[in-house]
């Protein structure tokens, strides 16, 4: 008789009652920062699914700050591996890419590279050295690690978060090794149409190839693909039309209800009299704020008045510093936080503020908006998933991301809608509930397992076939 709980594969086998996963997240809590939410997530929920989890990660990664808050709610059966790594400090990789993009190239610079048509000497250098991405420098100690740590721990599947993305480096390397290793690939942005081109180290010609290789390696040799959002998750099935449809999944972000609820304010502090609206997250290539300031720039003197904006996080390059800073009075830059101080800051605030530029990728933010119940004012692709779910929830507002003269009616729309609470703003509650990481996480956990249960199946029926020819 089988024991209550434990589980049968599609042929009636009994399957074992946990799993035995592998995490692999260049960055991990007390590193703080986006890269670090969906990794900590799992590692807060997958426990609680029949997983018995193990997490390798850099021990020195270079992130935008630290929060070890994120480490709370995580099991201490998680094992953590911290490894070291040969890492470019995160100031000096911002520079590196300055000069790349040219941010700050000097006029005689310029003059020469368009004079030539060729970058400089000095660009193609750094441009061409650490590729796909800087961190590349951590694949050969993962590499080993990841090796000892499958034969030690007994791993079933192994789940490679990315970005960065040179971890895919890891996926090739895996299966010439262990050939019925279950591999699953989640990637948290989609790279060769959007990424590369909006935050990549390096755009040049032998960046995108390599890049199209180590996508087309990983992708082939992985168990499952994992993309965020339907629109990724279409573009990247798209490049791989001979690879079956069932191996392309889609698991969301989400948000954590529970930190949500530890980061409301037991008091609020004053009311302002203006109308606050609040940014949390890195501003880089994919949100920067130029159309939205040319935009207010545009309102009457007496709009202008009324509003106060507050950026929450890490400012990349100069250019968009330069560029908030033209909205005078009216902004605050309160520089990186820790999520928790973030998310407390969000509920002081009129109105949450979505930047996001590229029609593929949904911020991470987006959730902890939606998840704390407050009214999104968004500048979105107007194809772009944001958009639907924005309207699909009934989150907010939204307006074209390059259409100044859209965001501008947004802004007065805003001015006469005034200050919370909103009677228009009746938010889908239940559709939303479905993006809490807990019950995303049971998601994960249902494709880990049928993951290994079809890798279990397809080996017993490799070892029945071969037994069988013996016989004969």
């Amino acid at each position: 008789m089988l024991a209550e709980g434990r589980r049968l594969t599609r042929s009636g086998r009994e399957m074992p009652e946990t799993l035995h996963v592998l995490l692999v997240s260049y960055v991990f809590p007390p590193a703080g920062g986006v890269g670090a939410l969906r990794a900590a997530s799992l590692a807060r929920h997958l426990p609680a699914e029949d997983i018995r989890l193990d997490v390798v990660t850099t021990r020195n990664p270079s992130a935008v700050g630290a929060d070890p808050t994120l480490l709370e709610g995580i099991s201490d059966a998680v094992t953590v591996h911290r490894t070291l790594t040969i890492d470019v400090p995160f100031r000096v990789k911002k520079w590196m890419k300055r000069v790349i993009t040219g941010n700050k190239q000097s006029a005689s610079n310029a003059k020469k590279a368009a004079g030539t048509g060729e970058p400089s000497f000095r660009k193609r250098l750094i441009q061409d050295l650490l590729l796909p991405d800087p961190q590349v420098t951590w694949v050969p100690v993962l590499k080993r690690a990841a090796r000892r740590i499958i034969r030690k721990r007994k791993i079933d599947v192994v789940l490679i978060t990315v970005p960065p993305f040179s971890a895919l480096l890891l996926v090739e390397h895996l299966r010439k090794r262990f050939p019925q290793l279950s591999i699953v690939v989640d990637f948290r942005d989609e790279w060769l149409s959007t990424a590369i081109d909006l935050v990549g180290f390096s755009r040049s010609e032998r960046a995108r190839s390599l890049a199209r290789d180590t996508e087309a390696a990983a992708v082939n040799n992985a168990s499952a693909v994992v993309a965020v959002t339907n629109a990724a998750q279409r573009e990247i099935r798209g490049r791989y039309p001979q690879l079956p449809g069932d191996k392309f999944h889609l698991i969301p972000n989400g948000f954590d209800a529970a930190r949500l609820r530890s980061a409301m304010p037991e008091s609020m502090p004053p009311a302002e009299s203006k109308i606050v609206i609040s940014h949390i997250g890195t501003v880089y290539a994919s949100t920067e704020p130029s159309t939205l300031v040319a935009a207010f720039q545009s309102l009457p003197p007496g709009i202008k008045l009324r509003f106060r904006f507050r950026f929450i996080g890490h400012i990349e390059e100069q250019r968009f510093r330069d560029s908030l800073l033209q909205l005078g009075d009216a902004v605050e830059l309160r520089g990186f936080l820790p999520q928790r101080e973030a998310l407390s800051a969000m509920y002081e605030a009129d109105y949450v503020l979505l930047v996001q530029h590229g029609p593929l990728n949904v911020a991470a933010k987006f959730f902890d908006y939606i998840g704390g119940g407050k009214p999104v004012l968004a500048t979105v692709h107007p194809k772009s998933d944001e958009r639907v779910l924005l309207e699909e929830l009934r989150a907010g507002w939204w307006a074209p991301d390059r259409d100044v003269d859209a965001i501008r009616q947004l802004l007065l729309d805003t001015a006469a809608r005034g200050k919370a609470p909103f009677s228009d703003f009746k938010p889908d509650r239940a559709k939303i509930a479905q993006y809490e990481r807990k019950v995303l996480a049971q998601r994960y956990a249902a494709l880990l397992h049928s993951v290994a249960d079809t890798a279990r199946e397809k080996q017993s029926q490799e070892q029945e076939t071969l037994a069988g020819g013996r016989k004969s």
